[in-house]
C-alpha cells in the first residue's frame, strides 16, 4: 500500500529479525522490559536495551524514547509507552504513542520502521 511518499507493508515475522532501522516496542512508562515482544527483543537485543531505555524513564503513557538495538539487526529500538504498570491501555493511548514513535522516526531521519501488532 502506498500513503503518499510512503510503502506499508504488512508482514507476519519475528520482529527482533526484521532488518528494518528500528523497531517498536510497546512498552510501559517504566520502560521495564518483562514479557511478550519487550521480553524478545530483550532476549535477542540484550539486557542493555533494557538498561539504557530504564535510564531513559519514566516517561508520559503516549511518549516514545529510542535506545540502541544491541545485537538486533535493526540500529534502533523506539520504546513507546502504550501502557502503565498496571497494564491498561486504550486506543487513545495507542494511537498517542504510534505518533509519537513516528516523531522520533523522523527525528532519527529513520527510512524503514517495524511496529508490532
Amino acid at each position: 500500500m502506498q500513503i503518499k511518499n510512503c510503502e506499508i507493508k504488512v508482514v507476519q515475522d519475528d520482529i527482533t529479525e526484521l532488518k528494518v532501522e528500528a523497531i517498536v516496542n510497546a512498552a510501559n512508562d517504566k520502560l521495564v522490559m518483562g514479557g511478550g515482544v519487550a521480553g524478545a527483543i530483550k532476549k535477542k537485543g540484550g539486557k542493555i536495551i533494557e538498561t539504557e531505555a530504564v535510564a531513559k524513564g519514566p516517561i508520559k503513557i503516549g511518549q516514545a524514547v529510542y535506545t540502541k538495538a544491541g545485537n538486533l539487526p535493526s540500529k534502533f529500538v523506539i520504546h513507546a509507552a502504550t501502557m502503565g504498570m498496571d497494564f491498561a491501555t486504550d486506543e487513545v493511548k495507542i494511537r498517542q504513542s504510534c505518533a509519537s514513535s513516528l516523531d522520533v522516526a523522523e527525528e532519527l531521519k529513520i527510512k524503514s520502521i517495524a511496529f508490532p501488532a
